[in-house]
């Protein structure tokens, strides 16, 4: 059977089975037996099939069902470098998010890893996903569990977080749904009336069609997903969704679940409508530029350490959108591997700050500090993926961030022309790279003054705890949370040590996936740079026959007259 297809099916069957357990104790074996299962045959699907093998092609790895012929609907799955990383994110926080919760989740358990298994099964869909409908199908099942986990599971004001994010996401979601099945309408169009939904031939027919076409389908996917990414400033839901969702709402949110925008227009703006992408690149990356500068100094003025990092999303979240709108190979390799690097280290913080949480119950740097002398084991982590965050050089951070800034840098048509061997062409170029550099100081800024308040300076907690010394290996987090140990537990720590042994090693040698990607990056540059090409031959054809229209439009006025 399909490894895709298994991955899929593995957690959905762990799903099925938690609602019949006599003991909701006995939920949290199935769903950790079920998504370490999936991260098991994930392993083996990459060794058998080397999924990191450099290949552009999205078939590299697939399987197709017939679904429904006579609508041109298949159940077709597929797997290439980008989507077999993300596929292998999507694994790896899969069971660190249930051991995460634990002893975070007293109340509703079976409900609660029944969602967190669907939404597993839904992410996988949709990187996996190659025919267009499949791939919306999951691409908005996706809201469902996560609206049920913020909803029920979040803190004190999580119904108008739960509400917020379905409303923005679901109504942007249906806006990029009108363009693709408009590309849909055209294949139909140009084929006697047979209908496909699959990815590759929708593509080569969306790059057939004028530039005003593509304009409009470029407005209706990029209103879809760029809410999702999200893109200032269509921002405002993910701060709310972000510190009311539990623990492992925000870990998934953040690691996976904003890389399904970026993982969008990745897959389906630039290779649809090339031309429109190169027009609007300027656009897309002054709000990466604004986004990146305005919500870093929002992150400022937080006072709620998880609404900090929330916001901090959006900005790192514009370095990826930048180094992918330089349309270069630079910046691309750069924004696919900030999707993944992203999802690593924020994705840690979350988790971190959830530990604190269930310790002191609150997260307010006014409450809280000096944390370090009661828990040293985990200010290693914070600081370790805080500066992992900031970009930190020899972490994985700067990798990425440092292409995106290159690959903006080397965007320029004057570059290009003046014969330097880095320069590409393209329509960002130095002024874009030296104002999100910027953004880099300021990120640097509001992390280290979160940690130099959470972690450093004198011990502040709201049990009373002031001051300096030793308190003893105390207990915290009685109540609903049951104790725990003054300092992370083997459980915690074994959660974090992956994440961090990932973020050392892209930070350390990321020649592997860098070289993994180079074949689609290279691909998707070919379709940009052929599209906008193809846009420019027509303009200048349609400017040399206007005038030739015109004088001879002259002699059948005189006539008329």
């Amino acid at each position: 059977m399909d490894f895709l297809l298994i991955l899929i099916l593995i957690p959905l069957i762990a799903a099925a089975l938690v609602p019949f357990v006599p003991r909701k104790s006995a939920a949290y074996p199935i769903a950790l037996a079920g998504t370490l299962l999936s991260a098991a045959v994930g392993v083996v699907a990459y060794f058998q099939h080397d999924w990191l093998t450099p290949s552009a092609k999205s078939d590299a790895f697939a399987q197709s069902i017939a679904w429904m012929p006579k609508m041109g609907l298949t159940f077709s799955l597929g797997v290439n470098s980008v989507s077999g990383l993300l596929i292998a994110l999507t694994l790896l926080l899969g069971p660190i998010c249930v051991i995460a919760s634990r002893t975070a989740i007293t109340e509703r358990v079976r409900t609660y890893y029944f969602w967190l298994l669907v939404l597993q099964a839904a992410m996988v869909g949709v990187f996996a996903a190659r025919d267009l409908v499949l791939f919306y199908i999951f691409f908005e099942f996706t809201l469902i569990p996560m609206f049920v986990l913020i909803g029920v599971y979040g803190s004190t004001n999580r119904r108008a977080a739960s509400v917020k994010f379905f409303m923005y996401t679901f109504t942007g979601s249906v806006v990029a749904l009108a363009g693709l099945v408009y590309v849909a309408f055209q294949h139909a169009a140009a084929h006697k009336g047979v209908w496909t939904f699959d990815i590759d031939a929708l593509a080569i027919t969306a790059r057939g069609m004028s530039f005003t076409e593509q304009c409009w389908v470029f407005a209706a996917m990029m209103a879809g997903f760029a809410v999702k990414v999200p893109i200032f400033p269509l921002h405002t839901w993910l701060p709310l969704a972000h510190t009311e969702a539990p623990t492992a709402g925000s870990v998934l949110l953040a690691g996976v679940l904003l890389k399904l925008g970026t993982y969008a227009i990745y897959s389906f703006v630039l290779p649809f409508v090339p031309a429109a992408a190169f027009h609007f690149a300027p656009l897309i990356a002054t709000l990466a530029v604004v986004g990146i500068i305005a919500v870093g100094l929002v992150c400022w003025v937080q006072r709620d350490v998880k609404k900090l990092v929330a916001y901090s999303s959006v900005a790192h979240l514009g370095f990826c959108m930048l180094g992918m709108f330089a349309l270069n190979i630079t910046g691309l390799k750069g924004s696919v591997l900030y999707m993944i690097n992203h999802g690593l280290s924020t994705g840690a913080i979350f988790l971190c700050i959830g530990m604190m949480y269930e310790r002191y119950h609150t997260r307010s740097m006014d409450e809280i500090g000096g944390l370090a002398k009661k828990m040293p084991v985990w200010a290693s982590f914070m600081v370790f993926f805080a500066m992992a965050s900031v970009g930190l050089p020899m972490l994985n951070g700067f990798v990425s961030e440092f292409l995106c800034l290159m690959g903006a840098w080397q965007a320029s048509d004057a570059w290009a022309a003046s014969g330097l061997a880095f320069g590409t062409p393209g329509v960002l170029g130095p002024r874009f790279a030296v104002v999100a550099g910027t953004g880099m100081i300021i990120a640097a800024i509001y992390t280290l003054y979160m940690v130099g308040k959470v972690v450093w300076g004198p011990l502040r907690t709201p049990g009373g705890d002031h001051g300096h010394g030793d308190h003893g290996a105390g207990v915290h987090g009685a109540g609903a949370h049951g104790a725990l140990p003054a300092d992370l537990s083997a459980r915690e720590i074994g959660v974090l040590i992956p994440l961090a042994a990932c973020c050392l090693l892209l930070g350390l040698y990321p020649k592997p996936f860098l070289s993994a990607i180079d074949a689609s990056t290279r691909q998707t540059v070919a379709v940009v740079a052929g599209g906008h090409a193809a846009h420019v031959s027509q303009s200048l054809t349609a400017q040399r026959v206007l005038p030739a229209s015109a004088a001879t439009a002259e002699p059948v006025k005189q006539v008329t007259q």
